[in-house]
């Protein structure tokens, strides 16, 4: 008893050394650093463009021509989806994205009753939107499988499938939800296929040619239908409509930047099926970063010179843009959770009912799906770092806030009481006391919140907050190992970094008292 005694005597000692108490006081101010945002940013266009390389190519061609001509344009390539890209047009987040006349007609629209480009143009204006004309080819959907495998099974039109209700599909995921996608189609046609799921777009054409999955669907003008030999099925009942590609920009845009609206109209018709096709293979095929597809296109069909120059992007000066802007967002989001969630620790400590609501609210928004948080933040606050930070905020309160309950509600009764007898207050109790005994519990919930944090953050990119997950999603799109390696090892590499941070920071932030060694 007398030895425990001691002890506990050398933890308050070292509990109130005002050496660790300056330690506490400059972690939460260099915390605090980490919240000042850039009050410097400049003033440009923003062009969005999907996550499939036609979309990002159409966005490079749009960005590059503008910035040709002297307009200040940042594009923001490879966003998640549909509803990303024309919520951020409708915000403000952006000023153009590259779309199609289907999609909006059959998807975004679809309560408008709009089947004309006339109706169209009418209906998007309601929302503050216009349309550039169209670019002169038509990418719409079809339904896909081998060569081998169709002449297998003598399919040859989509009602043929109706002979064979054990294929399975592997769709985009847009195209499983959409009205004019797979729900639509299999209403049309009676379709009996119920082996059905959602697959990225790009990878699925690996899953058709190892025979995992037997069909998918395709845009016409894929490079990856000639290349894998595909088969094409004829829309016997001409479900598919047109797919005119063409631009859509803020209307304000016609007063803010005129030039701009004349230019995009300017690439009217410059376009055909032919020629985007060869432009995909390019990048898809023979591997030609999207920048260079876009100024050669711009230099032979628009300028007939030489005009559009890319400067070639080394590795290691994305991996030095990537880095910074996933530190920018680990940084800040974890930073604004150490500084919430232990005081919800504590508060959940002190009063059991209060504290078994903080639980439930911070558990239940861990088991929501990352990407639904990160679609959820989007119509209040755009896209980019912002709604990325305050979503990785938000998976980042749990194993703070459970660590801080749990280091302190683990305390023994006795040292309590004893800190009672010594006079101490109830501040003092938790500050000299709870907080340097639950030290330990709390960083390790900290570090817990830093590695989920910093491998959460690669989804970021999905809604234009960069960071690792940049290279990942530009890796996968084009089937290309080295950049997916280019964004995941550098973001496990910053795990382990830390990692042996947080494990180095437990000297200074755990009281010596804590970390003596029991004698043999």
């Amino acid at each position: 008893m007398k030895t425990e005694s001691l002890r506990f005597a050398q933890i308050l000692r070292q509990a109130q050394d005002d050496k660790g108490k300056g330690v506490c006081l400059t972690f939460i101010l260099a915390a605090l650093l980490f919240l000042l945002p850039s009050l410097t940013q400049a003033q440009s266009l923003n062009i969005g463009s999907k996550k499939f390389t036609e979309s990002v190519l159409l966005g490079e061609i749009a960005t590059q021509l503008l910035q040709a001509e002297g307009i200040e344009v940042n594009h923001q390539a490879e966003l998640g989806g549909t509803a990303i890209l024309w919520n951020g047009l409708q915000e403000g987040e952006l000023d153009i994205y590259p779309d199609y006349s289907g999609t909006l007609m059959q998807d975004v629209l679809a309560d408008q009753n709009v089947s004309t480009l006339e109706e169209l143009e009418a209906a998007l204006a309601t929302f503050g939107v216009k349309m550039a004309p169209p670019l002169g080819f038509n990418n719409t959907y079809a339904i896909g499988m081998t060569g081998q495998r169709a002449e297998e099974l003598g399919i040859e039109k989509i009602s043929d499938l109706l002979q064979h209700p054990d294929l399975a599909g592997g769709f985009s995921n847009e195209f499983m939800d959409r009205e004019d996608g797979w729900p639509g189609l299999s209403g049309a046609y009676n379709l009996p296929q119920t082996q059905v799921r959602g697959l990225d777009h790009d990878l699925a054409y690996r899953a058709l040619e190892s025979g995992d999955i037997d069909m998918m669907d395709l845009y016409s003008t894929d490079a990856e239908i000639e290349y894998y030999g595909l088969k094409v099925l004829e829309d016997d009942r001409q479900f598919f409509v047109q797919y005119l590609a063409l631009y859509l920009y803020r209307a304000d845009l016609e007063e803010r930047n005129p030039e701009a609206v004349r230019l995009l109209e300017s690439l009217s018709g410059s376009l055909n099926e032919e020629l985007v096709t060869a432009l995909n293979a390019r990048v898809k095929l023979d591997k030609v970063p999207d920048p260079q597809v876009a100024a050669a296109f711009l230099n032979e069909h628009i300028y007939e010179a030489e005009v559009v120059q890319v400067a070639e992007e080394t590795m290691w000066s994305r991996l030095w843009t990537y880095t910074l802007e996933h530190l920018w967002l680990v940084c800040i989001s974890l930073s604004l959770a150490i500084l919430v969630s232990i005081p919800l620790g504590i508060i959940a400590a002190q009063y059991d009912r209060l504290g078994q609501i903080i639980l439930g609210i911070v558990g239940v928004i861990y088991t929501i799906p990352s990407l639904a948080l990160l679609v959820f933040m989007i119509p209040l606050l755009g896209i980019g770092g912002p709604p990325a930070m305050v979503a990785l905020f938000l998976y980042s309160l749990l194993p703070i806030v459970r660590n801080t309950h749990a280091g302190i509600t683990d305390i023994p009764r006795p040292l309590l009481e004893s800190a009672q007898a010594l006079g101490l207050s109830s501040f003092n109790t938790l500050w000299s006391i709870k907080l340097p005994l639950a030290s330990r519990s709390i960083l390790a919930g900290i570090k817990t919140s830093a590695i989920i944090n910093i491998g959460t953050a690669t989804l970021g990119a999905l809604i234009g907050a960069g960071g690792y997950g940049q290279p990942i999603l530009t890796g996968i799109r084009l089937d290309d190992t080295s950049l997916i390696l280019e964004g995941a090892i550098p973001a496990a590499l910053l795990a382990l970094v830390a990692q042996v941070l947080f494990d180095g920071m437990e000297r200074f932030v755990i009281p010596k008292g804590l970390r003596i060694q029991p004698e043999n």
